[in-house]
């Protein structure tokens, strides 16, 4: 995934694998310095800043309200969320024999009595299949009587299949449910441009292919298909997973949240605090604090969506539909 991404590695992995609450830890950082270096360095005093007018009774009145509506649309959240769980009892049957179908049709690809039941553990299989269907059809490649050409554009891409499930599969091995990790080992397995591929060698070369290439080749194909609609299926209960334990931290903030903005608003009056410290002015200091706390709800908020929006706009097409650059080496000699 990492290969394939234009964005920085260090934003990468502060997008998606830093924990949650190192990423709401940056943020309020940010928050802190920033109005510490900017009442620092404003060319009047801090202490003549925050009594001139009513600066500190309109921002802490402002946070207020919007820790009061950020707590209203996290219920509304959690209702949306609920909802995909609600329903009558033929939507629910619909829905079990919908699943049900589907783990029969990966046990009959795993060639398993049943498939499995831990979502690390079903894609561990699926990819761990991807990976020996590919090497099946590589075996049926040395054996057939292919041109050089022909048989270097199939090594190349089952290469490339074999070593991404490997590398993959090694990911999943014990990762848990709800932790980014399944996740994220499914975002590194770019099955939409393995899928295209194994689709164009079939439908290209399709006269010059033995039987048993062809056929070991529909079998990855249709392998690769059945990872597309798991991966998807796994995301979004991942998706209900964290904005359910977003929703739950954000109603366990908003109170103290709300307790420092109003003790704030009511309490804290600049004039008592005339000090500095470390060269920076108390009143200041305390502004900045209070100001970081009381926004904590919104950085937490902040960490988990931006989390959430990347994985979405790295999954927004399933099958055979490639949105971004990607490894397409083996296209070489196809036009």
């Amino acid at each position: 995934m990492r290969e394939r991404a234009s964005e920085d590695t260090r934003l990468l992995w502060l997008l998606l694998d830093a924990d949650r609450w190192l990423v709401t830890g940056l943020f309020s950082a940010v928050l802190f310095c920033g109005i510490i270096a900017v009442g620092h360095f404003h060319p009047s005093s801090a202490l003549t800043l925050l009594t001139r007018g009513d600066p500190i009774e309109t921002l802490f009145q402002a946070l207020i309200t919007g820790t009061i509506t950020a707590v209203t649309l996290v219920l509304t959240l959690s209702q949306l969320v609920l909802s995909q769980e609600l329903g009558a009892v033929g939507d629910q049957r619909d829905r079990m024999d919908g699943a049900m179908q589907f783990r029969e049709d990966v046990a009959d690809t795993l060639g398993t009595a049943v498939s499995p039941a831990e979502p690390s553990a079903f894609l561990r299989s699926l990819v761990r299949a991807t990976g020996e269907r590919a090497q099946t059809v590589q075996d049926a490649v040395d054996e057939s009587d292919l041109t050089e050409e022909h048989r270097d554009l199939l090594t190349r891409y089952l290469d490339d299949v074999v070593s991404n499930a490997e590398h993959v599969t090694d990911q999943l091995e014990g990762s848990t449910f709800g932790e980014f990790d399944v996740i994220k080992a499914a975002l590194n397995y770019n099955y939409s441009w393995k899928l295209y591929a194994g689709r164009r060698i079939r439908e290209s070369y399709a006269a010059d292919l033995s039987t048993d290439v062809e056929e070991s080749l529909v079998d990855l194909v249709e392998t690769l298909e059945l990872f597309g609609p798991a991966r998807e299926h796994f995301k979004t209960l991942y998706f209900q997973w964290e904005l359910s334990n977003l929703s739950r931290t954000l109603l366990y903030v908003a109170v103290p949240a709300l307790l420092v903005s109003i003790t704030s608003q009511t309490f804290f009056d600049p004039r008592d605090f005339v000090g500095v410290t470390a060269g920076i002015s108390d009143a200041l200091l305390i502004l900045a604090v209070t100001t970081t706390l009381s926004i904590l709800p919104f950085t937490i908020l902040l960490s988990y969506i931006l989390r959430i929006v990347t994985i979405t706009k790295r999954t927004l097409s399933i099958g055979p539909f490639i949105l971004r650059q990607t490894d397409r080496s083996v296209d070489v000699n196809w036009d």
